[in-house]
């Protein structure tokens, strides 16, 4: 992120809004350092190309789990992209009863997906765990040291046990207001350390009085974690931009 942003929204399906040029458009007006998510590797080139001259947008290169069962060939296109790119999401594990049945096929293209970043080295992934928490922890154990990539934990619901493994493997969490309301979300908060905190808006899947959160419209969930944290929302929101300054800086690439 080349310029110093006022907000984080660490994922957003800017591509699914009706408009990606305008969504980016959007972010950049209100400074908004965004991570634009991807489902299938084959809308990744899309919006690296839009995101290109944005300030405040990165495009991320994602396989997300959900589809796996019917796009699961084109891991080896996610493969010939990585190099692009050092944001990959939306990738990870949903065990969720609507696709439990392809979750060994999840985990073989979660798999790979994760040695490819550990052999390229100094990515940054944002994951879905639904359901899945303590597997996606211990895939990335197996295949994803600590020391070759970072990870933000999108709205995560583990347990406690979860939440403190994933804080000592040094994972951050991105957190939107959908999942503060929630008791899993809730309690979950409670439970992660602020340094380790990031938001997100998800849209436009979270919707707010009837209608999809606007790209970047985080205002909201800095004010419900400041609720939890006891502390000024300023001081939140100035704690988030330092999370992420702290997250983008550290390189782990080849010496």
């Amino acid at each position: 992120m080349t310029m110093r942003p006022d907000y984080v929204d660490f994922h957003a399906h800017l591509d699914l809004y009706p408009d990606l040029e305008q969504a980016i458009a959007t972010c950049d007006h209100k400074r908004v350092a965004t991570l634009a998510v991807t489902t299938t590797p084959k809308a990744f080139e899309r919006n690296i190309e839009l995101s290109a001259k944005s300030d405040y947008v990165r495009a991320g290169l994602g396989l997300h789990p959900q589809l796996v069962a019917d796009r699961y060939l084109e891991i080896d296109l996610f493969e010939s992209l990585l190099a692009r790119t050092r944001y990959i999401g939306e990738v990870g594990l949903d065990r969720g009863p609507a696709h439990y049945r392809s979750f060994d096929l999840q985990k073989e293209v979660f798999g790979r997906i994760l040695r490819a970043c550990a052999k390229q080295g100094n990515k940054i992934l944002s994951i879905h765990s639904v359901r899945a928490a303590k597997p996606v922890l211990d895939m990335l154990d197996e295949h994803l040291p600590p020391d070759r990539g970072d990870v933000v934990l999108h709205w995560f619901s583990g347990s406690k046990a979860d939440v403190r493994r994933a804080v000592d493997r040094g994972c951050y969490f991105s957190v939107n207001e959908g999942m503060l309301v929630s008791t899993t979300g809730s309690r979950v908060m409670r439970e992660i350390p602020i340094d380790r905190v990031l938001t997100e808006t998800d849209g436009p899947f979270l919707a707010r009085g009837g209608k999809p959160l606007e790209p970047g419209d985080v205002g909201r969930a800095v004010e419900m974690i400041a609720s939890f944290v006891e502390l000024p929302v300023e001081a939140v929101r100035t704690k988030i931009l330092s999370n992420l300054k702290r997250l983008l800086q550290n390189d782990k690439a080849e010496p």
